[in-house]
């Protein structure tokens, strides 16, 4: 009886250690370890240094918060950006060799990454602000940020921008979507595309049919959706999440582009962190993720027109950048993010043999 005492004793006096001070605690990769965030914060400024992947300053305003963990914490970053599906190629490839600490990949890449084994759990301080749906009950992934597929129309090469996909369909314009077979906003583009036309996750078929018609049209168009080959004029219409439309349209020119979210449907996603499970700087690698679900870190993705994953108070200047909350009376959530999983899986082919075969 006195061993069992001494031993509970031992027991409390460690959640006190824990506990005191302030010192948030958070849930690591050992599962039931827990340490203070203030242990992972001195450990990550003796690593100086965090390096990322899939997480560019221009995406969803990764730059601020890349700017503001070093003024923090004294730690330096550096990115390479890629897609999803070559970010866990990297992952994968590298092994314990490992050159990269963490990345951000679309939500069906989040579960495929710890399927693979190549996550290091953390659940951060802010775990029980974060929906069920939006996190995994290990923490090997959880949403940081939402977006939904829109439109982004260069007024000086469209007469007109299309406000639905059958405005779209049926209009002249070169429509840019992005590579299907690896980029995780161009496979929920086709979803996007697909619900609009009665499909959803379980049936894609309506989105390759749709797109289909563009390509045997000769409306799909190989140039990037990307900020550059916006800016020079190369693209009519753009098919991205509503953050990065909003943004380019920003740092462009205000007057010259329109981005609006599909009026007869379209997709809510989002992007998840993934730790690399051999990072050569794990500690800074969690204090980023850490960094990213505050408040401060909301904030920021949502200056970079992203919409927070956790309930923050946005001030005045950063909401009203945001498209109106009535653009998105269709916009849904995908409802089974295991058949989606599936789906996603199987896509890039059917894109190959559905869509590019017949482009003109």
């Amino acid at each position: 009886m006195k061993k069992v005492i001494v031993k509970l004793l031992a027991v409390i006096s460690l959640f006190v250690l824990l506990t005191g001070c302030g010192n948030k605690k958070v849930e690591t990769v050992e599962g039931s370890s827990e340490v203070t965030l203030e242990m992972i914060t001195e450990k990550a400024k003796k690593e100086g240094k965090v390096i990322s992947i899939g997480m560019p300053d221009t995406w969803a305003n990764w730059g601020e918060s890349w700017q503001n963990i070093e003024k923090k914490y004294g730690i330096k970053h550096t990115d390479t950006d890629m897609s999803s599906a070559e970010e866990l190629a990297k992952f994968e490839s590298e092994g314990e060799k490992a050159t990269s600490d963490i990345g951000d990949v679309g939500i069906s890449f989040g579960p495929l990454a710890k399927k693979k084994g190549l996550t290091l759990p953390y659940k951060t301080s802010y775990w029980d602000d974060i929906p069920d749906w939006a996190k995994d009950r290990d923490g090997d992934w959880l949403l940081s940020y939402t977006g939904t597929i829109a439109f982004m129309t260069d007024k000086n090469n469209a007469d007109k921008a299309p406000k639905s996909w059958k405005e779209l369909l049926n209009g002249k314009y070169k429509v840019s979507i992005g590579d299907v077979t690896k980029a995780n906003q161009a496979q929920f583009a086709v979803l996007s595309a697909a619900i609009a036309n009665g499909g959803d996750e379980k049936n894609i078929q309506p989105g390759l049919d749709y797109f289909r018609k563009l390509a045997k049209a000769g409306k799909i168009s190989t140039v990037e959706p990307n900020i550059a080959n916006l800016e020079k004029g190369e693209i009519e219409v753009a098919i991205l999440w509503d953050f990065n439309g909003l943004n380019y349209r920003d740092k462009i020119d205000p007057t010259r582009f329109e981005v609006s979210i599909p009026t007869d449907g379209s997709i809510i996603s989002g992007y998840t962190t993934i730790i690399n499970k051999y990072a050569p700087n794990p500690n800074a690698a969690k204090l980023a993720r850490e960094y990213i679900l505050s408040d401060e870190g909301q904030i920021n993705l949502a200056k970079g027109y992203a919409k927070p994953i956790r309930s923050v108070k946005l001030p005045d200047d950063v909401q009203s950048r945001l498209l109106p909350d009535s653009e998105y009376k269709l916009a849904v959530p995908v409802k089974d993010n295991n058949v989606w999983d599936e789906t996603a899986a199987v896509l890039p082919e059917l894109w190959q043999s559905e869509v590019l075969a017949y482009a003109k």
